[in-house]
């Protein structure tokens, strides 16, 4: 795999396991399997990310329940047909998984760096209180023609900065990984909720 295009996605998340192993599919003969961990943040509140993982990486069918594991790799996403609609499933892709004893440095367990490409134009607004947000869509090329697409939200001069990108602008991320629930109206009587994922950004840069 050319190494640039490896450089271009890159995920370190360090966090406790929530739930036992659930099958995703198969690449030439090669099972991949989704977990969840459970991701502290410095505001006391957690994330619970999904990591897809490969039978050949772990033993997929151990209990591993409140273990501490760093997985590293990329952020990924794929579509998934729910009727005549498509979904946008995206999951932690790891290459290399470690169990840890004990970790302490809480500023470093959940770190993100994307290089792409503005695929959507971004949707700059204000909340009631004021507070300045973006949402972008970013591209990220991957080997074999393929691309993954990452929602990415800006915040307060970073939004302001990030609302004059234009399609087709490259540019570079750094953050974490979040997880947000939302209530998705199905129709004129029923919601159900659901849980998004999405980069947090805490730097971003206009590539020319």
């Amino acid at each position: 795999m050319p190494e640039k295009i490896m450089e271009n996605n890159k995920v370190t998340v360090i966090g406790e396991i929530i739930s036992g192993f659930t099958f995703s599919h198969e690449v030439f003969g090669e099972g991949f399997y989704l977990t969840e961990i459970s991701i502290n943040r410095l505001s006391d509140q957690t994330d619970v990310i999904p990591l897809l993982i490969s039978e050949r990486l772990i033993d997929i069918t151990g209990d591993y329940a409140g273990m501490l594991v760093e997985a590293t790799g990329q952020f990924r996403s794929y579509n998934r047909h729910e009727g005549t609609k498509n979904r946008l499933v995206l999951s932690v892709f790891v290459r290399e998984i470690a169990f840890l004893e004990e970790f302490n440095d809480y500023t470093k367990t959940n770190q993100i760096f994307l290089d792409g490409y503005i695929c959507k134009a971004p949707i700059y607004r204000k909340t009631p209180l004021g507070r300045e947000i973006a949402d972008l869509l970013v591209a990220v090329n991957r080997p074999y023609g393929k691309s993954d697409y990452i929602p990415c939200i800006a915040w307060g001069r970073n939004a302001r900065y990030a609302s004059g990108f234009e399609v087709g602008s490259r540019i570079c991320v750094w953050g974490r990984v979040q997880s947000r629930e939302y209530v998705k109206r199905i129709n004129e009587t029923e919601s159900e909720k659901r849980v998004a994922y999405e980069v947090s950004v805490s730097k971003l840069e206009w590539v020319e």
